[in-house]
């Protein structure tokens, strides 16, 4: 799973020069960046995450603010009717299937869990509906654990156009970024990121010439 081919130390040296300027721009551009998703606790936390999969972060915060509402306890999930579930979150998209996966992550996580979302990132990848991308997230957000990098669809997007990374797979760009920047910045970067993105270089085709970190 983790397997890549390594680079070699030339290439190395110099995408680690330039992910250390990337990360000081990144810090002055948004000395405080963090998540963007809303919640107020640790399984609310894996529940926005779990939903933000192809979704945007600000549908996904409209969906909670009634969704948290009506659900206030892990037992309104395990409790929770499928189809009824399925149609209050139907507007963050693939909703079946993150209404399955929530659903049973409720049940997993009282029954083998005691209520508390897994600590480790071995624990936490048994639980429906999680990869490495939610895994980092809850566990750097819950716990201050981090094992590795977050990668959406910001990250794989700009890791490739900043030339950190010659993957498009998550799981590699995640191993690549791991090996380019200080492990103190791993959790920061990927929000850092995700700000950058959404600010001056979006997804959608524009001029580059404004963009902070274009002469990089």
């Amino acid at each position: 799973m983790w397997y890549t081919i390594p680079m070699d130390s030339d290439r190395l040296i110099e995408r680690k020069k330039k992910a250390a300027t990337i990360v000081a721009t990144l810090k002055k551009l948004f000395p405080e960046a963090k998540i963007a998703l809303n919640y107020g606790n640790n399984w609310e936390l894996l529940v926005a995450v779990e939903l933000s999969a192809q979704c945007t972060d600000k549908k996904v915060n409209e969906v909670t603010a009634t969704l948290f509402k009506k659900y206030r306890s892990l037992d309104d999930y395990v409790h929770a009717d499928l189809a009824e579930f399925a149609q209050d979150i139907h507007s963050t998209g693939f909703y079946r299937n993150k209404a399955k996966n929530i659903l049973a992550a409720a049940k997993m996580i009282k029954e083998e869990f005691g209520g508390e979302i897994p600590k480790t990132m071995e624990e936490i990848l048994r639980v429906p509906g999680v990869a490495r991308k939610t895994a980092n997230v809850v566990l750097g957000m819950a716990y201050g654990v981090v094992e590795g990098i977050a990668v959406d669809t910001h990250v794989i997007r700009l890791s490739n156009l900043l030339g950190l990374t010659d993957h498009k797979d998550p799981v590699k760009i995640e191993r690549d970024l791991m090996e380019l920047l200080p492990k103190g910045e791993w959790m920061s970067f990927t929000y850092r990121l995700i700000d950058y993105g959404r600010k001056y270089c979006p997804a959608r085709a524009h001029s580059h010439t404004n963009c902070p970190l274009s002469q990089i």
